[in-house]
């Protein structure tokens, strides 16, 4: 007996491993471009977790007998119109862009799940009312949502952050809401309710968990998006309140001095579709690894 559990507990793990090759395989299927992309996905996070370490500046620091500098040893990437060191600043935007991404995203997939859940298993009046005002958000173009609301929510990090959530939620609702009506049907959602589960243990328990894999893949591509507009507002003045160091902003000031001193805005703009392009190519790596019907396995 104890021969046999522990031949079912070997196979369990070579099924296991072979799973997790077969998963690795299919995110680099892409080729080099997916590693690339991965690698500056994590050099990215790891410039916005340790930048404070990275340089001997703040980018708040000013020095106007040293501004607008070109590139020396003392300052890499040159100083801006105040003496701030760019570099710094550029390794700062990194955890700007990169939080702002996360948290946006975060937020409108929880509260965008819980009502594409709710109005997927409803049948009623609810659900009607839920998905019509997703309708009516989604007939509002994003970017003009969200400039309408910045002022209001204030253009700190959190603020911008909840407004770009707030632009992301429809499409979450509307994922999940597709998933929980071919899913509401089944047998075994049928059964917990014969059996007098609640509605919120049905929700939680038994729809929710098969919901994840495509709030997963909709996130990873929403957090590249949620840069963007973060960059966009910053750029024309309505984002995140200078001289927080975020890469918008950093643009917008740059331009002024586009053909003296270029750098000042093609280092954050290198930097900001770097971050851009390696989010979309990891997102879908990772939308090829969730979704089966992308490998033909179903």
């Amino acid at each position: 007996m104890v021969h046999d559990a522990a031949v079912a507990k070997h196979n369990r793990l070579s099924k296991r491993h072979s799973g997790l090759r077969e998963k690795c395989h299919t995110f680099f299927k892409r080729g080099i471009l997916t590693k690339i992309s991965s690698a500056l996905v994590i050099i990215f996070i790891l410039i916005a977790i340790f930048c404070p370490y990275l340089t001997p500046y703040t980018p708040y620091e000013q020095s106007l007998r040293n501004k607008l500098k070109p590139w020396s040893k003392e300052h890499w990437l040159g100083t801006d119109n105040l003496g701030r060191d760019v570099l710094t600043r550029v390794l700062y935007g990194a955890r700007i862009s990169i939080v702002t991404g996360v948290l946006s995203s975060l937020w409108a997939a929880v509260v965008g799940a819980a009502l594409g859940l709710t109005a997927g298993y409803s049948r009623g009046f609810l659900g009607s009312f839920l998905m019509r005002l997703t309708d009516a958000h989604l007939s509002i173009p994003p970017l003009i949502l969200v400039m309408v609301l910045a002022p209001i929510f204030g253009r700190t990090i959190l603020g911008i952050s909840i407004v770009i959530g707030i632009s992301a939620i429809p499409s979450y609702v509307r994922m999940v809401y597709g998933q929980v009506l071919s899913l509401r049907e089944n047998d075994y959602v049928t059964a917990a309710s014969v059996i007098g589960q609640s509605n919120f243990k049905i929700l939680l328990k038994h729809l929710l968990p098969n919901c994840i894999p495509v709030v997963i893949v909709m996130f990873t591509s929403n957090v590249s998006t949620a840069i963007t507009i973060e960059a966009n507002l910053a750029y024309i003045g309505i984002g995140i309140r200078p001289p927080t160091p975020a890469w918008g902003v950093m643009i917008s000031e740059g331009y002024n001095y586009l053909v003296s001193y270029p750098h000042l805005a093609i280092a954050p703009g290198i930097m900001l579709m770097l971050l851009i392009i390696s989010l979309n190519v990891v997102g879908d790596g990772i939308r090829d690894v969730i979704d089966p019907r992308l490998r033909g396995k179903l």
